[in-house]
């Protein structure tokens, strides 16, 4: 059936069904244990002297060939290639260092590549032009080339920092050269194992000096130093953990998982900005289902967002539950669109929590429901929504409590009353979520959590997510245009481009209450 207007039949419909997105090619981990293993022995021999000894490294230490693991200089980023040539012709080391290396390895597509390089801050500076050092107490440079910003660190600097703050005496192996040295220090300063690989793209060698090849295969994410007390030395180190093990289905070491959970309390002491920041990575990057599965199995949930928290009670689900419900899959939708390199702006995931939260509120008509989202999208042109969504004939999922069953809306005035107010309870969820009092009550329903009146979301978010909803009571925006088509512009995405994020939150609420409308 084709509907005027819209150019497309009716099993089309939604404007927002999403194309098959390529998707980023798993690593079966026998594959990578099979290859590693064959590396590390191809290594091994060329480290042995005449007599069979080996002559470089500690016990633990490794080197590996980036060529038989897979990784060619293609999947390093143009930008960030700029950067390690420009220093390599200066006579500097440079290497890629961090998360980077272990996405390479496991064939994923890196968020950023880090350099670390044996040349001072200044002397990054004096090699490029648009360049400039951040941070007082671990000071980095952001070289920008084009329109990227490529982040380069000292082993000076790190050398500073490292004899100032760790409290761990790190003491150079006996017989072991100042490079190995160096670059040991340096990883022993990291904050997880599988984060602690440095990658030199001209020897094309990899340098493993805490096991950390041996956790990417056994899928484990554990602390460079005791749990504890990594922990305590930065508590941020709690969330990129999950997100870390949210993103690649890792899981954590046994001494991590407790730890995660003995200090939970402590990110409160987090800045709102650096939490704000976390959960963005968590949300809004490809992994946000896993990590509101992995905050609610270890009790962050309920601190970070506890109205959700609350959500996951009333359902029944336990810490380790595998069933599903309304909250994860509108996320797991938002996910099948987003990927590292191709995240949302935060202004769509807190705009899903508070529709979300306004369902849970008061459950509503799968019709309202749909009227209300293609008038957002639409810019609130209430008579078009309400036109397309009385042509839906699929059925809703109706597994989930939020969606009432059915009934006939005799009249427009009647579906228009309703749909005005879901609009104004999305509108209240949002002010619960960022209202100090409502949330310090919310917390009160956990007794094992600590008291907080935590609101991280600030206001320019706030007022954001408050346009994305605002046309449906205040009628049809002179001068918009709604997006159509599948495409999605990645870069408006990112940045919040009013009508790139409707679109694509009415896609994901489309997927979740009508999956079967192809």
């Amino acid at each position: 059936m084709a509907i005027t207007g819209w150019g497309i039949t009716y099993k089309n419909i939604s404007p927002f069904r999403p194309p098959l997105f390529c998707c980023v090619r798993k690593v079966r981990y026998s594959v990578l244990t099979e290859r590693i293993a064959d590396n590390e022995a191809s290594i091994k021999e060329e480290c042995q002297d005449a007599n069979g000894k080996a002559d470089w490294g500690g016990p633990n230490w490794k080197k590996l060939s980036s060529k038989e693991l897979g990784i060619t200089t293609s999947m390093i980023s143009e930008p960030t290639r700029v950067v390690l040539n420009g220093l390599r012709k200066r006579g500097y080391e440079v290497y890629l260092v961090g998360g980077c290396v272990r996405d390479l390895i496991l064939k994923r597509t890196p968020k950023d590549f880090d350099i670390i390089t044996s040349a001072d801050l200044k002397e990054v500076m004096r090699t490029f032009s648009r360049c400039q050092i951040v941070g007082r107490r671990f000071p980095i440079c952001h070289v920008h080339v084009d329109d990227y910003i490529v982040e380069v660190s000292s082993f000076n600097t790190s050398e500073r920092n490292l004899s100032r703050d760790l409290r761990y005496i790190i003491r150079k192996p006996p017989g072991q050269n100042d490079r190995d040295y160096a670059r040991w220090k340096n990883c022993m300063h990291r904050d997880f194992t599988i984060n602690g690989l440095m990658f030199d793209p001209y020897a094309k060698l990899i340098y493993d000096y805490m096991g950390s090849m041996e956790d990417i295969r056994k899928a484990k994410v554990r602390t460079v130093i005791p749990a504890h007390n990594s922990f305590q030395e930065d508590c941020a180190r709690i969330l990129r953990a999950v997100r870390i093990a949210a993103r690649l289905g890792f899981r954590f070491t046994k001494e991590t998982a407790h730890s995660v959970k003995d200090f939970s309390s402590s990110i409160l002491r987090l800045d709102k900005s650096r939490l704000l920041m976390e959960m963005n990575y968590m949300l809004a990057f490809g992994s946000a289902e896993a990590s509101l599965r992995v905050l609610w199995k270890f009790g962050l949930l309920e601190i970070l967002l506890p109205l959700q928290a609350a959500y996951f009670v009333s359902q029944g689900f336990l810490r380790r539950d595998k069933r599903s419900n309304m909250l994860l899959t509108l996320f797991s939708n938002l996910d099948k669109l987003l990927a590292p390199n191709r995240p949302c702006h935060s202004s769509l995931w807190v705009g899903i929590l508070a529709f979300h939260l306004a369902l849970v509120d008061e459950p509503q008509d799968p019709l309202v429901v749909a009227t209300f989202t293609l008038a957002v999208h639409n810019g609130g042109h209430l008579a078009e929504a309400i036109s397309l969504a009385r042509h839906i004939d699929q059925p809703h999922n109706s597994i989930f409590p939020e969606l009432l069953e059915p009934k006939k809306f005799d009249t427009d005035t009647a579906l228009i009353d309703e749909v005005l107010d879901l609009a104004s309870l999305v509108k209240a969820a949002l002010s619960m979520m960022t209202d100090e009092y409502i949330v310090s009550q919310a917390m009160a329903k956990y007794p094992q959590a600590p008291f907080s009146d935590l609101v991280f979301i600030p206001l320019q978010v706030y007022l954001k997510v408050s346009k994305l909803f605002e046309c449906v009571q205040g009628g049809k925006e002179k001068g918009f245009v709604p997006k159509r088509g599948k495409t999605l512009n990645y870069e408006s995405l990112a940045q919040g481009g009013l009508r790139e994020v409707r679109h694509t939150f009415a896609r994901i609420v489309f997927d979740t209450v009508y999956p079967n409308i192809g």
